[in-house]
């Protein structure tokens, strides 16, 4: 059987104040908005879409994706050094592949991969 999904395309966060959300994620990511409005912010991560959306009602757990890495723990560390608290701490769970996450300055999960063996599709 084959699959119709299609890969990672958008990871949307939920943000209770998109103005510091905005910053914050410039800040960890290296980089700026190419879509930047108050309803939504959206940056290019690597060729995918990372989205802030103003949410009031935050409530965090919802979303958890992974974004790939090279270093893992050294990643880690620098959201942690952002002020992202511990979600779970770099461990890993077969082969080479390690995975940790982080929780955002407005609980969102950001889930790190090292992931030796993942090719992006020509």
């Amino acid at each position: 059987m084959k699959t119709t999904i299609l890969g990672l395309r958008t990871v949307g966060y939920k943000v209770s104040n998109i103005d510091n959300a905005r910053e914050w994620y410039a800040k960890a990511f290296k980089t700026q908005p190419y879509f930047d409005q108050p309803f939504y912010v959206g940056f290019n991560i690597g060729g995918y879409e990372l989205g802030l959306q103003p949410d009031e009602a935050v409530n965090g757990d919802n979303v958890v994706t992974y974004w790939g890495v090279e270093d893992i723990q050294a990643e880690y560390d620098w959201f942690i050094s952002l002020g992202a608290t511990k979600h779970e701490a770099p461990q890993n769970v077969g082969g080479e592949i390690m995975v940790a996450s982080v929780k955002d300055l407005w609980g969102n999960i950001i889930g790190l991969i090292y992931n030796p063996e993942f090719k992006l599709p020509l």
